[in-house]
């Protein structure tokens, strides 16, 4: 049976709401108090299935690559490419079958491979060689651009015509959990002659995917479609902290710097391409037709819903401020890698795409607060009178995201963060 199939079971409990049955099997790194060092795992149910344990007892063997899992990142395992990926992603849905008996069956081995999620620690499941962030969602662009230069002018005249983006900092992508301090830089609001130097005051959350990148292109070289799917390991829910005020000041003329390097958050588990291949569908017609180092010939998009929740103040829980879903985005990711190579940039294991922040046509469906307060005009409105219109110290952010399959479903678990005050 493929690891996709939706009739697969595990001898794991795994309940349909959640986020990690059998035909998931994200890859991340953990450990935990007994065992301090990082190691390669795979989510099941409630579960971090210890890969390093089970390549140790030669249930999966990838010699001679022995001793992947026994790494603090995916890295390893990614360098081995598409066939091995795959492979392996079978062996383990194999093991964990409710009528395989290996693992289910062995008591000693099962205590010590199988560690409940809440005794683990998570770490940041890719070591980053580079980030880059686009900006790829045509009703987010329109509604950024709608604000600052009026609707007859809101998308600019390159932005139909290939994936936009920037080089972002992998030094300060971090992992769900950690602590975002509020960055620091110039302010200078459009009353005021001159900038001034401190805390930024409209701090904002982006709403992404991130892609990871498996397999790397020589310098010099463009990729076409089908390289590109297979360079692509898997997915990432991302958070692209963005500090809107110290944007607008340096970001005339070469783009975002100091107001997008001082954190990234992505979730601890990568769901693999493979995984996500039963949810893919084309995306929104693009007009016009993109050159043909840009032209697709498969739908490139998947249906995976997403949600934001807010936790401000003394709420609490969170409160969702935003629903909406992947499929929405104008370039697909495989577009942006084909893009990101063009011009003969290489690409390296590890490398992380941001698919740039995704807004869909309603309005519950804008993933920042710039567009869902209307850059501050209409606050967003919290239990207990609570409003709004960008993030405060205190303030929790979540992203949760997954495909809804036929009685079960493939998620990425959550990406979370807290404002701490600036220094």
């Amino acid at each position: 049976m493929h690891p996709n199939d939706p009739k697969l079971r595990s001898f794991i409990d795994v309940v349909p709401e959640s986020d990690f049955p059998i035909q998931n099997l994200p890859y991340g790194v953990f450990s935990t108090v007994a065992y301090p060092t990082p190691r390669v795992g795979v989510a099941i149910g409630d579960y971090v299935l210890d890969l390093a344990v089970l390549e140790k007892e030669g249930l999966i063997d990838l010699s001679p690559a022995f001793g992947v899992f026994s790494q603090g990142s995916i890295n390893a395992l990614m360098t081995l490419g598409p066939k091995v990926w795959s492979k392996t992603r079978a062996r383990i849905s194999e093991l964990l079958r409710h009528d395989n008996p290996q693992l289910r069956d062995n008591k000693e081995l099962r205590s010590r491979a199988l560690v409940p999620m809440t005794e683990v620690k998570l770490h940041l499941p890719v070591a980053v060689a580079g980030y880059t962030d686009f900006y790829s969602s045509k009703e987010h662009a329109t509604n950024i651009g709608t604000m600052f230069r009026g609707k007859d002018n809101a998308l600019q005249p390159n932005w139909l015509h290939m994936p936009i983006g920037y080089n972002g900092r992998a030094s300060t992508v971090v992992v769900s959990g950690t602590k975002v301090r509020r960055p620091r830089g110039q302010l200078k609001p459009p009353n005021v002659e001159a900038p001034s130097f401190g805390p930024c005051k409209r701090l904002d959350f982006e709403l992404e995917m991130g892609v990871v990148i498996g397999q790397p292109s020589p310098i010099g070289e463009m990729i076409d479609e089908a390289r590109a799917q297979d360079m692509i390991f898997g997915f990432v829910l991302l958070n692209d902290w963005s500090a809107r005020d110290i944007q607008q000041w340096e970001y005339v003329p070469l783009g975002p710097f100091q107001a997008k390097a001082f954190a990234t958050s992505i979730s601890p588990w990568v769901v693999t391409r493979e995984a996500l291949e039963p949810f893919r569908l084309r995306g929104p017609a693009q007009d016009p037709t993109p050159l043909p180092y840009l032209r697709q010939s498969q739908p490139n998009n998947y249906d995976l819903a997403l949600d934001v929740g807010l936790r401000a103040g003394a709420m609490d829980k969170p409160q969702t401020i935003c629903r909406t879903n992947f499929k929405f985005m104008y370039w697909s990711s495989v577009q942006q890698l084909m893009h990101h190579a063009s011009s003969g940039c290489a690409m390296s294991v590890g490398d992380l795409l941001g698919s740039g922040t995704i807004s869909g046509p309603e309005k519950h469906q804008r993933g920042s607060l710039i567009e869902i307060s209307w850059n501050g005009a209409e606050p967003v409105e919290l239990e207990g009178g609570i409003k709004r219109s960008f993030l405060e110290d205190g303030d929790t952010l979540i992203i949760r995201g997954w495909c809804q399959g036929d009685g079960y479903r493939v998620g990425f678990g959550e990406v979370e963060g807290t404002i701490a005050p600036a220094e």
